[in-house]
């Protein structure tokens, strides 16, 4: 399982690369791993305004619907458009299948290093 040092991790299992006051989101490598085959993927548009904490999408796979949580506050600039097509990209690499970018970040969750949330990944498989 992989957890790039350079990003920050949230406990619901998402990703988070915050630069200056642009975020690009998505889901962990544990997350991808733990709900198998992604077939569908629900992303917000252009111009919506995300919440801290509240569900800004979902991933569908062959076991569930899951919902997937903002980790921070702001309004969506870009969303990864190849992902509706091609859900699979977050099982073979989801560090680099970013779901949504939002600028003017204004509020964000409680961010966790590589290293706490590995440690948490860990916790939580006990």
């Amino acid at each position: 399982m992989e957890f790039r040092t350079d990003l920050s991790y949230t406990k619901s299992h998402e990703w988070v690369k915050l630069e200056e006051d642009t975020a690009t989101i998505g889901i962990t490598d544990y997350a991808q791993d733990a709900l198998g085959d992604l077939v569908f993927v629900n992303l917000p548009e252009e111009g919506d305004e995300v919440e801290a904490e509240a569900v800004f999408a979902d991933v569908e796979s062959v076991k569930a619907v899951s919902d997937i949580y903002s980790p921070v506050t702001g309004v969506v600039s870009e969303v990864n458009e190849e992902l509706l097509d091609s859900p699979e990209m977050i099982n073979e690499s989801a560090y680099d299948a970013w779901f949504i970018r939002v600028d003017n970040v204004t509020d964000h969750t409680e961010f966790m290093t590589a290293e706490e949330y590995e440690a948490y990944v860990e916790n939580e498989q006990e």
